[in-house]
């Protein structure tokens, strides 16, 4: 199956939500876990036991266990591995991008057949070129995989460059109709999405995209499922809420951390209805 397919069956079977794992130092700590690696594992494998087969979308935060050196690799792989053959899909976000072989070697680090960091879906960053992520999005289609690329984030640093005219638009409508364009005549759904904050107004045009939208910012930076609903009511193809904190500081306890993201997801599915 593509990703495009899997992701509809996905949210479908769950609802579209996209839960953060975010072993940031401050959870780990409110959790009563050590600021290392193996508190970084208790903390993931928590949410994988919490999440796995009850949302449709994971979203490990490869920063987080990157701080902790390869021993923190080593877990973020153990993770990924562990939601292999559930029915909940991996983002991971990592934010890659680069031009030549270097994107190749991004490629096969977590995209192709058989990669030792294997996600079904990457963050891209396109701000050396929506076509150097060429191999990047080629090896996921080949694999059944996915990307979503940053289009319009919420830091209020992005706006000088993704708002900035090119040919008469923003940077950012030009990433999204470069991506429509990689969409278009793809059923049922294409394999390359945009990341769009769910915290501003964000004026682009989504009615081509025939892709996912990942829309951080749901619950504790502010956006709420109403606002969700109306921000991208023009979507053609998926959005995906994303919310890390507010769903997290329930933790420890895997039931009360799933409690949380189903009462969530249902919040969403009712404001879209």
């Amino acid at each position: 199956m593509s990703f495009g397919e899997r992701l509809l069956t996905a949210v479908g079977e769950h609802g579209p939500l996209c839960v953060g794992v975010d072993p940031h130092p401050g959870l780990l700590a409110e959790w009563g876990l050590t600021d290392d690696a193996d508190g970084c594992e208790r903390f993931a494998m928590s949410c994988v036991a919490a999440f796995a087969g009850h949302v449709a979308v994971v979203k490990p935060q490869s920063a987080f266990f990157e701080r902790h050196g390869s021993a923190g690799i080593a877990v973020l792989e153990r993770v990924l591995a562990a939601l292999v053959g559930t029915s909940t899909l991996s983002l991971l976000d990592v934010k890659r991008g680069d031009i030549g072989s270097t994107m190749d070697g991004y490629a096969d680090a977590y995209l192709g057949v058989g990669a030792p960091l294997a996600a079904d879906a990457v963050t891209l960053a396109p701000y050396l070129g929506l076509g150097a992520l060429a191999p990047a999005i080629r090896t996921a289609e080949d694999a059944g995989r996915g990307v979503f690329v940053l289009a319009r984030t919420s830091n209020p640093e992005g706006a000088e460059v993704q708002l900035a005219d090119f040919a008469g638009r923003s940077v950012a409508q030009t990433v999204v109709d470069g991506v429509a364009a990689l969409n278009a005549g793809v059923a049922p759904l294409g394999h390359v999405g945009v990341v769009v904050g769910a915290t501003i107004e964000h004026g682009l045009d989504l009615g081509a995209l025939n892709g996912p939208v990942l829309a951080p910012g749901l619950g504790a930076q502010g956006a709420q499922a109403h606002d969700v609903a109306g921000l991208f009511a023009g979507v053609d193809g998926i959005v995906l809420p994303a919310a890390a904190r507010s769903v997290l500081r329930h933790g420890p306890d895997p039931l009360a951390l799933r409690a949380a993201a189903v009462a969530l997801r249902d919040e969403l599915v009712a404001a879209g209805e």
